[in-house]
Order: structure tokens, then C-alpha cells, then sequence
């Protein structure tokens, strides 16, 4: 353990030297909590109506119940549209810390003498993982303990605020989220080890986030509706496909190769 912590340790002095880094964790959580909260502050209005008229989308009627009016269910179908932004979170900014994670260091001739040491590969990406995955995880309740704040002043109704703070929300930000940083994490290391250019490397990495904004714009155009029973199966979709990138990214770490080819 006092390796991992070790890795860990020199991962964030590293990664945090790099502004755009600190500027990515620290922005778009605000960014993606800030729209949120301007929606439900913007149709204040729509909820105080009883009734906001008939031409809604099929799945508004999926975020009604007998306790809020129509223009409240308006208001939390508008705000739950933000729910996958907020996953986007622990997805996206793993990205920039774990793609320069490998090919980073070798491009500094930092990997060579880490390599050099006892410590296993296994051991290596562990503490690769959490110094990538921490940082995102940590930004990600952040945003979210801000956006529940916020939507505990702004919407001033108990059973508004209950309707939009929904077991689904709990469900995606501590359970999804974590596994969604760490198949971005180790879906970045495995492309990391691979190529030679950091900045290749982040842009293949990006790759990940593609599903998910598939999802996005299966959800804004109807064809998706976001659900705890939806959200609890892309849970158990993640915990076998983190297991098996996880399984690959060790493999794949060839240590002899990653210096021999890189020289």
C-alpha cells in the first residue's frame, strides 16, 4: 500500500503542474452544475403554474406523480435532461491525467527509473488508477453537493426538491460515476502505453465518452428514457467491463517492451 501511495503522490505532482488540467477539474464540474440550476431558476414560473399546457414529449409523463403539478413535473423532466452531463464528469476529466500517465512520463524520462524499481505492474496501475480516478470522483460529488444546495433554495417546495433529488440521481453520481472514471482511467492507460505521443494519446482516449453522449442524445430525442432500473443496469454493465479493462491494462503494460521500443 505504501508503494500505491507513492505513485499516487508522484502522479498529482506531476499532473497538477498543468494548467489546463486544474482548469478542466476544477470548470466543468461548475459549468455542468451551473446549467442545471439556471433551468430550474428560468421556469420558476412553469412550476408555480398548475398546468403548462399539452405539447410535451411522450416521457414527461414518466416524471409525474399525484404530488406535483404539471409544471412542476415540467421542471424536473427540463432539470433530469442534465443527469448524463453529470456523469460526463468522472468520465471526461480522468482523460487528461491518465492519457499522460504512461506516455507522459516516458517522453520525460521519468518511466525508465520507475520501472527500474520492485514495485509490479499491478501495483503501478493501482496507484495510476486512484491518483486519476480520485480527483474526478472528488469533483464529481462536489458538483453535485452544490447542485443539490442549489436546488434546495431554488425550488422552495419539498416535494419539488424530493422529485428532483430522486434515488436515479443518488444511484448515477456514487455509483455510476465511480465506474465510469475508472473505464475511462484504464480505457487511457491501455491507449497510453501504446502510442508515443501524449497528445495522441488523449485524443484517442476521448473515444470513451462517445457511448455516453449516444446515450445523451437518445434521452434528448426520446428514444432513451433515464430511469433507476436503467441507471442500476448500466451499473452492472460497468463493474464486468471495468473487471476486464482492468484484467487488459495489466497485460497489455508490457514493461521490457514499453522501454525497448521507446528508446
Amino acid at each position: 500500500m505504501h508503494k500505491i501511495k507513492t505513485i499516487i503522490r508522484k502522479e498529482w505532482a506531476e499532473v497538477f503542474k498543468n494548467r489546463m488540467v486544474i482548469f478542466t477539474i476544477i470548470f466543468m464540474p461548475l459549468m455542468l452544475t451551473a446549467l442545471p440550476l439556471i433551468i430550474l431558476y428560468a421556469t420558476q414560473d412553469a412550476g408555480a403554474a398548475g398546468d403548462i399546457g399539452a405539447e410535451l414529449p411522450e416521457q414527461f409523463a414518466s416524471f409525474c406523480n399525484e404530488d406535483l403539478t404539471m409544471g412542476e413535473c415540467f421542471q424536473v423532466y427540463m432539470v433530469s435532461q442534465f443527469l448524463i452531463m453529470f456523469m460526463m464528469i468522472p468520465l471526461f476529466i480522468p482523460v487528461n491525467i491518465a492519457a499522460y500517465s504512461v506516455v507522459g512520463e516516458k517522453t520525460t524520462r521519468s518511466l525508465e527509473p520507475l520501472l527500474a524499481t520492485p514495485i509490479t505492474t499491478a501495483e503501478l496501475l493501482a496507484g495510476k488508477n486512484l491518483a486519476s480516478t480520485i480527483p474526478a470522483v472528488i469533483a464529481s460529488w462536489l458538483g453535485f453537493g452544490i447542485f443539490a444546495l442549489g436546488t434546495f433554495i431554488i425550488a422552495g417546495n419539498p416535494r419539488l426538491t424530493e422529485a428532483l433529488l430522486d434515488p436515479m440521481w443518488l444511484i448515477a453520481i456514487f455509483l455510476v460515476g465511480p465506474l465510469l472514471a475508472l473505464l475511462s482511467v484504464n480505457f487511457s492507460i491501455m491507449v497510453s502505453s501504446r502510442v508515443n505521443d501524449p497528445r495522441v494519446a488523449e485524443q484517442l482516449s476521448a473515444v470513451v465518452i462517445l457511448p455516453l453522449l449516444g446515450l445523451f442524445f437518445g434521452q434528448i430525442s426520446g428514444l432513451v428514457i433515464l430511469n433507476s432500473q436503467l441507471i442500476l443496469g448500466i451499473a452492472f454493465g460497468l463493474v464486468i467491463l471495468d473487471a476486464i479493462l482492468i484484467y487488459l491494462a495489466i497485460r497489455l503494460f508490457e514493461r521490457e517492451t514499453i522501454l525497448t521500443r521507446w528508446k
